[in-house]
């Protein structure tokens, strides 16, 4: 630990701060996406479920955390504005180490569905991350600072899922939640003794209402578009995610396993994200974070529409990296518009009301791509995908006039 003190303190407390985010986000990210492989399966051993009730538990599960999440974010984000973010930072942190822990220990399926409840509720690292980042860097070098943050983050959640799948195959389920459990320990620790955060604490009764937070956006509407944006690119990211596995099997005709495909297919986004994010959020400090926005909407519209009519499993691969790109365009832009048009003590509330709409388009997403699915098939999910995402790209498109080059 000592070494990795001395090497950090050749930087400036943003910098540093930044690395040691980064590594806790990217460890975040693996933590909570390595249960979702075997989630199902670990329900199934809670209880004798008929195939409907194992579907409706398993949905239940997975989704409670993000519904929880979108609730108690705002409350966080007040917290965080009168406490400081670092002690939000170690509250999650702690706080998912010992719900994992206990969700290992669970007895039954609606201990489990609580616990996924209370994740949620106690979760803010990420957008707690995103804030105090946003608010120490540089406004010049604030799209690189928020690219880089995003890649740990989204590389996480892209390792995790082959992590966990390898864990569940050599361990119980169980012991796979306690390995988790202790990864959200280390994070705590490193936090600890590693973030270094210069806090003036404002008092309760300066506190803001929602409505005086309003009043001192420069841009209501546009920030509220920034919110929406932010849904919209999760709901078109996890509207395939309940069936997945169901449509790679129905256009596979490789040889190779159904699993590992869809494991690929899967990880397209990620790996996409991961491999350009930082290179684009440099992009849009040097051309601007409105045409950034405006250029994802454009590369989403056009990997989604011809997603729908794929008969290859590697066109779908190819496709779905090129969502991967749409999406390192638009998060590191949303991030950084959203720093730069927000007054830094309301910093946190407004991160933590933008991952109240990005857990708010988790849960959506997948509900739209079932309910399409059910009437027009798996295709027909891309279709209605892509015609939400051409809409929020005319509406963003109004409401950000103000950031568009004057011509002359």
């Amino acid at each position: 630990m000592q070494v990795i003190k001395t090497k950090l303190a050749q930087f400036p407390i943003w910098q540093r701060n930044l690395y040691v985010l980064w590594f806790g986000v990217f460890m975040m990210g693996i933590g909570f996406s390595e249960v979702l492989p075997f989630m199902s399966l670990y329900v199934d051993t809670l209880g004798y479920f008929t195939a409907k009730q194992l579907s409706f538990y398993s949905s239940l599960t997975f989704s409670i955390s993000y519904l929880t999440t979108a609730l108690s974010s705002p409350f966080w984000g007040k917290l965080a504005d009168t406490k400081g973010r670092k002690i939000m930072l170690l509250r999650a942190s702690l706080g998912m180490a010992i719900v994992y822990a206990l969700m290992g220990l669970a007895t039954n399926v609606w201990i489990l569905i609580i616990l996924r409840g209370i994740q949620g509720l106690l979760g803010g690292f990420v957008s707690n991350a995103n804030a105090m980042v946003a608010t120490q860097t540089p406004k010049a070098r604030s799209g690189y600072a928020m690219g880089v943050l995003v890649t740990g983050m989204t590389s996480g959640q892209l390792l995790g899922p082959f992590i966990g799948g390898t864990l569940a195959s050599f361990v119980s389920y169980r012991v796979a939640f306690f390995i988790t459990a202790a990864i959200f320990t280390l994070v705590f620790m490193l936090v600890l003794t590693l973030v270094k955060e210069s806090f003036t604490p404002v008092s309760k009764e300066d506190t803001l209402s929602f409505k005086q937070v309003l009043q001192l956006l420069p841009n209501t509407k546009l920030t509220f578009g920034l919110f929406t944006t932010t849904m919209i690119i999760q709901m078109a990211n996890f509207s395939i995610s309940p069936f997945i596995a169901l449509f790679v099997r129905q256009i596979n005709a490789t040889g190779l396993p159904t699993t590992f495909l869809a494991g690929l297919v899967t990880a397209m986004p990620g790996i996409a994200t991961l491999l350009v994010a930082k290179r684009f959020g440099i992009l849009g400090d040097r051309i601007g974070t409105y045409k950034m926005i405006m250029i994802g909407f454009l590369i989403a519209f056009m990997s989604l529409v011809p997603t729908a009519f794929v008969t290859t499993i590697w066109q779908l691969v190819l496709l779905r990296f090129l969502m991967g790109i749409s999406n390192s365009t638009m998060m590191p832009a949303v991030q950084t518009l959203l720093t730069k048009t927000t007054p830094s003590a309301i910093t946190s509330r407004v991160f933590s009301y933008n991952q109240s709409f990005q857990s708010m388009g988790s849960v959506c997403g997948p509900l739209l791509g079932s309910l399409v699915a059910t009437q027009f098939g798996y295709r027909g999910v891309f279709i209605a995908s892509a015609v939400l995402v051409a809409l929020n790209a005319g509406w963003f498109s109004q409401i950000s006039k103000s950031l568009r080059p004057q011509k002359k």
